[in-house]
Formats: C-alpha cells, sequence, structure tokens
C-alpha cells in the first residue's frame, strides 16, 4: 500500500494528530503545511452529534464569511420583469428566465451558484434531479429563493457560503485559502464555525461537536479542541 509522497509523509510527520489545538495554532498549522504547486484552499470538517435521517436533525444553513472564499462564483440568477435588470446591476454572471431553465435541461451547467425569484420556481423546479445532487438547487432557507435579487447577489459575491450536514453526520466547507494572511483565516474560520453553533437544531441532545479537523487541500488534517474552540469564538 502507497504511503504517500515524501511532501505528504513530511507534513503527515509534524501534525501530531492525537495533540488537540486551539483553533488559532490550527490554522497556523494548515497554511503553513499547504505547499503544493497551487493556492490551497483551507478546509474545515465538523463531525456533529445529530442524526441526519431526522429532518429535525438536520444541519443547512449560511453565512458570510469577512474575508471571502477567494473562490470567483459564476453565479445565475433565474427571474422575469424588472429582477433582470435587478440581478444585472448587482453584477450576476448569468441572467434569464425560461431560457436558462431550458438551456439547463440541454446540460448546461457552467455556473457556482444560482438565486431564483419565487414566481420562477415553478419552472426550476422540475430541475430538482439535475441541481439537487450537485448542490446547486435554491432554497428559501439559504436566501437563493428571493424576490430581494440584488441583496442576494451582493452576499454570494462577497463571500457566502452554504454548509449543511452529510449523511455521516459531518460538515465540510472551505473557509479561504492559503494565500489569506492568518488574521483572516482565523476570523473566516471563527466565523464559520459560529454559523454551525447556530445552527443546532432543538432536537440535537448532549455535545454538539464532536470533533473538529483543519487541513489543506493536499496536506494532513490537524485536530482542533472543540471546548477550546468554542471560547475562541465568544471572545
Amino acid at each position: 500500500m502507497k504511503k504517500g509522497s515524501k511532501r505528504y509523509r513530511a507534513i503527515f510527520e509534524k501534525s501530531e494528530r492525537q495533540e488537540l489545538r486551539n483553533l488559532r495554532d490550527a490554522v497556523v498549522f494548515a497554511k503553513e503545511n499547504a505547499t503544493a504547486k497551487f493556492d490551497e484552499s483551507i478546509e474545515m470538517h465538523v463531525r456533529l452529534n445529530v442524526d441526519p435521517r431526522h429532518a429535525d436533525q438536520q444541519v443547512r444553513s449560511t453565512t458570510v464569511l469577512p474575508h471571502g472564499t477567494g473562490v470567483v462564483k459564476r453565479l445565475l440568477v433565474i427571474a422575469s420583469g424588472e429582477k433582470l435588470k435587478e440581478a444585472t446591476d448587482a453584477g450576476a454572471d448569468f441572467i434569464g428566465g425560461e431560457d436558462m431553465v431550458q438551456k439547463i435541461e440541454g446540460g448546461w451547467l457552467d455556473f457556482d451558484s444560482v438565486i431564483v425569484t419565487p414566481d420562477m420556481m415553478k419552472s426550476v423546479g422540475k430541475l430538482g434531479k439535475v441541481l439537487g445532487p450537485r448542490g446547486l438547487m435554491p432554497s428559501a432557507k439559504t436566501g437563493t429563493v428571493t424576490f430581494d435579487v440584488a441583496n442576494a447577489v451582493k452576499e454570494i459575491k462577497a463571500g457566502k457560503v452554504e454548509f449543511r450536514v452529510d449523511k455521516f453526520a459531518i460538515v465540510h466547507n472551505s473557509f479561504g485559502k492559503a494565500s489569506f494572511s492568518l488574521d483572516d483565516l482565523y476570523e473566516n474560520g471563527k466565523t464559520l464555525l459560529a454559523a454551525i453553533l447556530k445552527a443546532k437544531p432543538s432536537a440535537a441532545k448532549g455535545q454538539y461537536i464532536k470533533s473538529i479537523s483543519l487541513a489543506s487541500t493536499m496536506g494532513a488534517s490537524v485536530r482542533v479542541d472543540p471546548a477550546v474552540a468554542t471560547k475562541e469564538i465568544a471572545e
């Protein structure tokens, strides 16, 4: 069995995986060990004490990272009437109505996020089997089904991210790039973790966060002490 590249083994040896760190020290480790030849994302993986099979224990929400994501999102707005001009003025990359629905049905998927006005959801709803598995289906809960098109576009362009628990009760999200400053990454990380804490379902009992790990795209992970990280957020 392969043991990984020389670069990865060197990082892994320094990771001390059994040592729990505070969030800031974990961000330092992930940033310093992002040594690939591209600008790696810094990722957070949070295991929650919920059962995603139950509707009342689902965790899904959004937050705006104060320093953005480092990724320029291609944003599609499906609307009608005056909302089309509103989307254009706000900076959406692709704007349309029924024509965009038909284009997606034809296989076009060159976008990263979709905003839809409520009056267009009847048409967009039939795209569920195409957009859903890719995490692109608009939802009122995440603010992507709205008549406030301008604000929705500006939030996504500013660094709004959506997070949701997977079937293994884990939330996976990137919160910046290795090229970000330490302070910017740390603030983004605290913002994301605070949003996950805020999204705790009322049906969740006991210790909500079971574990937290950070890692760069190609680097080894480092474990964070949930109790200490929670205190950092409050500071």
